[in-house]
């Protein structure tokens, strides 16, 4: 469930940026703001999985800190071109999750996860189609 209500403030904010200013512009930030905040998460995942694992823990180490910095960067660029990034990071992040998941025993998420990353990148394409227009 927690999962699921994680997903508000992408669909909120993605129907809000689409108001009209001034609530767009408000709207656009937050959602940049949120979906780096997830993307960040999701690679700090890795970084817990890499303390677990002795094979391949440089690898996990390294990808942990990937999707943060993906994440800093959207941060720093318009909103539209921002929230491209944070949507190809999170299916970069669904695309990794795939491979590593299944050898950790944690197959069981990876369809709540497509669910979410969905939504998520959905509503980031939403919102960066608000941001041009």
């Amino acid at each position: 469930m927690l999962g699921y209500a994680g997903l508000l403030p992408f669909v909120a904010t993605a129907v809000c940026s689409h108001l009209g200013d001034p609530l767009a512009a408000v709207a656009l930030q937050a959602l940049v703001a949120y979906a780096a905040t997830i993307v960040s998460f999701l690679g700090g995942i890795h970084w817990g999985l890499a303390f677990l694992q002795e094979a391949g823990r440089t690898a996990r180490f390294l990808w942990g800190v990937t999707p943060s910095l993906l994440a800093w960067l959207a941060c720093l660029m318009p909103a539209s071109a921002g929230l491209l990034l944070l949507a190809a990071a999170l299916v970069a992040a669904l695309v990794v999750d795939r491979r590593v998941y299944p050898a950790l025993g944690l197959q069981a998420w990876l369809p709540m996860r497509l669910h979410l990353t969905a939504v998520a990148v959905l509503s980031c394409l939403a919102g960066a189609w608000a941001a041009v227009g």
